[in-house]
């Protein structure tokens, strides 16, 4: 089977790594993809993946038989219709199931509807509205966040009524923004692949999207862990008062799709689970957490997918854990600096074998002379994998002290609350 994964970033090397080892598979290519991906697949570095007639035409010439989307730009700009109109089987959410991420007010009144429990919250169009309400509730603390799909670096967390007012009056230019209450509490992910008859549930991942512990600036995520140990009373509720009910609800409402749907949920003190969002991608670096930790053929499970038999797929995982982390450019996640060369990458990313960190690229590229540059906020993930977190941690940091990018910076707790007393 030859399959064309769109993206260019972290998760979507992740994702074409994990498809690079099937056995189904007689063709590999990604677009446009980057410094990292010609080891494993074909660079189309002249498709645009959000052009469904650039994407259709790379199929006619490379005779492709699944293009996978598991990241957002080509699900906004409606690939998946473009593609599937024209007989070229896909993978993701097409555009009439997009509105659970890209838009809060929908998605929020969808689990009122099908009464799953999330933060309370309010929309407002008018700052002036807002400024009155947040007013009312001087010190408590609130999260700004635009009502439509955007970067997760693209909310603030704060109990300042100044600093929260002044960012929403950023978000606002673009439409409604969303005020929600800040929910404590572990957060995790869980991703779930889906069919029209059943769905398979992926390692669940605790991330890090701060720039670091108690900063009130959220980031695209700077690291992960994985598995996370919680116990089995509260992955039950996961199941029944979260996953279970929005299946349920997207069914009845025509939403349904085959593809991947991320929870982001907050487990709160009291052992109770509270959504904050749906993604209906994959989150980066959630998926580079996951994905070394699961021995099954993606593509077959894919094709299993396709046809709808994902309930006959079983899900055989390490019994290791993986620590991410994410080295990122000077300046990120404000104003990125970009054309920075990453030395010690290229040794490090060819070690991939038994005892070595995976090296998942994301905004890095080549330079005219072959040498990897930034080109965005998020350069690399470095993952760890061992049979504890603390190892898993030890063998991702021992990594990244090999690689230098001027300027550049990474959380160094990524793990420690899961093993630190």
């Amino acid at each position: 089977m030859r399959v064309l994964v769109l993206g260019s970033g972290a998760k979507d090397h992740a994702m074409t790594w994990w498809l690079s080892k099937s056995c189904f598979i007689s063709g590999l290519f990604v677009a446009k993809g980057n410094y990292c991906t010609p080891d494993i697949a074909g660079k189309l570095e002249n498709v645009d993946p959000s052009d469904g007639q650039s994407v259709y035409e790379a199929c006619l010439k490379h005779s492709i038989d699944l293009v996978f989307v598991g990241t957002e730009a080509p699900l906004l700009t409606g690939v998946i219709e473009y593609l599937n109109e024209r007989g070229i089987k896909t993978f993701g959410a097409p555009s009439r199931s997009i509105k659970l991420e890209d838009d809060k007010a929908f998605s929020r009144n969808f689990t009122d509807r099908h009464n799953i429990p999330t933060p309370r919250r309010s929309l407002f169009a008018d700052i002036s509205q807002m400024e009155k309400y947040l007013t009312r509730h001087k010190g408590k603390e609130f999260i700004v966040k635009s009502n439509n799909i955007s970067p997760s670096r693209e909310t603030l967390s704060s109990s300042d009524t100044g600093k929260l007012l002044e960012y929403a009056k950023k978000l606002i230019q673009k439409g409604p923004v969303f005020l929600e209450e800040y929910v404590p509490g572990l957060p995790i992910t869980a991703t779930i692949l889906l069919d029209n008859r059943s769905y398979l549930t992926l390692p669940i991942v605790s991330e890090y999207s701060r720039r670091r512990e108690g900063d009130d600036i959220p980031t695209g995520g700077m690291g992960a862990i994985c598995p996370v140990p919680i116990h089995e009373d509260i992955a039950t509720a996961i199941k029944e008062k979260i996953i279970a009910p929005t299946l349920y609800g997207m069914k009845v409402e025509q939403l349904s799709y085959r593809g991947v749907l991320t929870f982001s949920i907050i487990i709160k003190e009291d052992r109770e689970p509270v959504l904050v969002d749906y993604h209906v991608r994959f989150n980066d670096p959630a998926a580079q957490a996951f994905v070394p930790l699961v021995n099954n053929d993606f593509l077959d499970i894919l094709i299993a997918m396709g046809n709808d038999r994902l309930s006959d797929v079983k899900l055989s995982t390490s019994d290791d854990f993986t620590v991410a982390v994410v080295l990122a450019s000077e300046g990120y996640p404000m104003e990125s600096i970009t054309g920075r060369k990453i030395t010690g990458l290229t040794n490090i990313r060819r070690l991939e074998m038994e005892g070595h960190p995976l090296i998942f690229c994301g905004a890095v590229d080549a330079n005219a002379e072959g040498n990897p540059v930034t080109t965005g906020g998020r350069a690399i993930t470095v993952v760890g994998k061992a049979g504890s977190i603390e190892e898993a941690n030890r063998a991702a940091y021992k990594a990244l002290e090999n690689i230098h990018l001027d300027g550049g910076w990474f959380r160094t707790d990524i793990g420690n609350r899961f093993f630190q007393n």
